[in-house]
């Protein structure tokens, strides 16, 4: 499989060793220094580049008929426009906030814990996540879908906020600490108890093995999915 790397900083660059070991190529690697570049070289692309250069990325794959894997976030409101071109041009698309396996799992534990506790009231919810001082956006695309998904089985709660306590709010407190890859913990609290959930990454190896994983399963299909696809659950 001859694969795109659209973005080539530090995750980049560890896809690149993955997807070297499990016997791919890199015919593309572009950045900020690099911008020029023929897709069409590819079969595939995986794109983790700036939230700026996330659509035109995108854009460029699908019209020279390249899937693509996006694990690039803060440029979802033209999601819908990107799923829609994807279909127009009979490509394939995957977009997931994180591709590490933990976490796809950790998402659907998420989401059973809140369906378990939408009935108990006296449970309060916050978020915290935590990652390296690289990463511009906050919250997390991750700590977003996970209470997007409190959001979806708990009426309680109408939306979510950066460090932001409120009755029907979600509070997500998101700290940027050098060297972590990445953590995030969802608390429900009473007067009573607490419970927490916990997802930490010790690496990067983690989503760039998810991501690669990811382009070899959407590599001959047309459409757009989803790790829940790619990992056969939920």
């Amino acid at each position: 499989m001859k694969i795109a790397l659209l973005g080539y900083g530090k995750m980049g660059k560890t896809i690149e060793q993955i997807a070297l070991k499990r016997g791919h190529d890199i015919v593309i690697k572009a950045s900020i220094e690099n911008p020029n570049y023929d897709i069409k070289q590819a079969d595939i692309a995986i794109d983790f580049s700036m939230p700026s250069a996330a659509v035109g990325n995108i854009s460029n794959c699908f019209n020279n008929g390249v899937p693509v894997i996006s694990g690039t976030t803060g440029w979802l409101e033209d999601y819908d426009k990107m799923t829609t071109l994807c279909k127009e041009k009979k490509s394939g698309f995957i977009y997931a906030s994180n591709f590490s396996l933990g976490v796809n799992i950790f998402f659907e534990l998420n989401k059973t814990l809140a369906k378990m506790m939408s009935n108990l009231d006296q449970y309060n919810i916050s978020m915290e996540e935590v990652h390296h001082t690289q990463k511009l956006d906050e919250p997390s695309g991750t700590a977003i879908s996970l209470a997007n998904d409190i959001i979806a089985e708990n009426k309680t709660y109408e939306n979510w906020a950066l460090n932001t306590p409120d009755t029907h709010t979600i509070p997500i407190v998101a700290k940027r600490i050098p060297e972590v890859p990445g953590t995030h913990i969802v608390t429900y609290e009473s007067s009573v108890d607490s419970i927490t959930i916990e997802h930490k990454a010790h690496n990067r190896e983690g989503f760039a093995l998810g991501a690669v994983i990811a382009a070899e399963w959407l590599m001959g299909k047309t459409g757009v999915f989803s790790m829940k696809d790619v990992l056969n659950i939920g």
